[in-house]
């Protein structure tokens, strides 16, 4: 598995506003995701039925900004969260945020690396 980046996040206070800002420069398709919390998907590049990329991309996510400091977030997909975490830890990282399940996607987490950037990691449902 390559370890790049797959998925990105944009924290925002004025989700119309920041929707219709990306969207205006970029041309971007961003949609209102159903659930319990607010959260909109951001097409950079079309996508099949079931959410897969057509052509080289990456698609990502907005949500309502929880703190001031919140900032945009690359996730990077990994065979096992569990044992990035340890490795991150051992390189001198922090762990931000354990290992959590979402639901039909898989697993994530986020850290940061040891200057303090923030990063996050996805362990994808494995499909048989």
């Amino acid at each position: 598995m390559d370890h790049t980046i797959v998925h990105f996040e944009i924290p925002a206070s004025n989700m119309e506003k920041i929707k219709r800002f990306y969207e205006d420069v970029f041309g971007w398709k961003i949609i209102q995701a159903g659930g319990p919390i607010e959260y909109w998907i951001i097409q950079t590049v079309p996508t099949d039925n079931k959410g897969m990329t057509l052509r080289p991309g990456i698609n990502g996510g907005m949500y309502k900004r929880q703190t001031p400091e919140g900032k945009p977030i690359n996730y990077y997909s990994v065979e096992s969260i569990t044992d990035f975490l340890e490795k991150i830890v051992k390189l001198g990282g922090r762990v931000t945020q354990p290992k959590q399940e979402v639901p039909e996607v898989g697993w994530i987490a986020a850290a940061e690396d040891p200057e303090g950037n923030a990063f996050a990691l996805i362990e994808p449902l494995k499909l048989s």
